[in-house]
Formats: structure tokens, C-alpha cells, sequence
């Protein structure tokens, strides 16, 4: 499926392609809350990289989260990128070179009508902000960290892969 997305401003658009097109997964973490969840969480799809086409990609700014490591407490800068508008501030998507054939837009930039998942996965839910109440529904799967299934997987386990 073609995804067309653009920031706010509209000094960014972009086009992709994704065989795993369905807004499931939220993302509670901080890195997605503070940078981009406008509801306490964040939706990430996922796409093929290759296909990515942009317009204004010298708007584009890019940020590389800092985590910290539960075991130790230390801090580093992680490998993923975010890119965002540098004009508006508009999140638009997390590229990581451990993964390099994978884009993964956000779901509140495409302006692509996106299907309804039929279930969601609650994700790092450990990390949401006390003043998160998540809207769990029948079906829906819960995760304190991360889920057991990738994006792909959950596609494919519903049949909705769209290759």
C-alpha cells in the first residue's frame, strides 16, 4: 500500500511503501511520548525504506534518542534517527541502521486513508505517564516492554499483509 504523508506545515511530504499498513501497535515509551504522542503514546508503521520519496527533505532534522540502561543506569545515545520537520517540529518517522531496509513512519503524518486494525498491542506500558489511562479493549494485547510479535508478524498472524 502507498502511503503519502506530510508535517503540519506542509514543508515536508513523502511518499512509501508498506506491506504492514494497519495503526496497531501504541507505544507508551518516553522516547515516543515526549518526542511525538500527542495521547501519551506513539503509532509506528512500518515500510520499505527503499521506496521512501521525499519533497523538502532539506527541512528535514533528525534527532538519535538518549536511553538509559535499566541494569547499569547508564546513558547513550541510541542508533535510531528521528527524523522530524525542522520548520513545524512534525515527528514523521524512526529509521535504524541495525534494521536499514525498514522506515517506520507515524501514523498521525499520513494523510493516506489507513485501514482499522481489527486488535491492538499496548506497548512498554511500564512507561507510560500516570495520567495515561489506556483505552484496552477486547483483544487487544498488553505489553510492559516490548510485545512478542513484530509488525509484521501481527499482520501476517491476521492475514492483513497487504502485498
Amino acid at each position: 500500500m502507498k502511503l503519502e504523508g506530510s508535517c503540519q506545515c506542509g514543508d515536508v511530504r513523502f511518499s512509501v511503501e508498506s506491506d504492514y499498513p494497519y495503526p496497531f501497535n501504541l507505544c507508551y515509551c518516553s522516547i515516543c511520548r515526549k518526542s511525538a504522542g500527542s495521547g501519551g503514546y506513539a503509532i509506528n508503521l512500518s515500510a520499505r525504506f527503499e521506496t521512501l520519496q521525499i519533497e523538502g527533505a532539506d527541512n528535514i532534522r533528525t534527532y538519535s534518542a538518549i536511553t538509559t540502561n535499566p541494569e547499569t543506569g547508564s546513558a547513550a545515545r541510541s542508533q535510531a534517527e528521528r527524523s522530524f520537520c525542522g520548520t513545524c517540529g512534525s515527528a514523521l518517522w524512526v529509521w535504524d541502521p541495525r534494521w536499514p531496509e525498514l522506515l517506520h513512519p507515524l501514523a498521525s503524518v499520513i494523510d493516506t486513508e489507513l485501514p482499522t486494525p481489527p486488535e491492538r498491542t499496548h506497548l512498554m506500558l511500564g512507561s507510560k505517564a500516570s495520567w495515561v489511562e489506556p483505552d484496552i479493549r477486547p483483544g487487544d494485547k498488553t505489553f510492559e516492554n516490548y510485545p512478542d510479535e513484530s509488525i509484521a508478524a501481527w499482520h501476517e498472524r491476521l492475514g492483513l499483509k497487504t502485498k
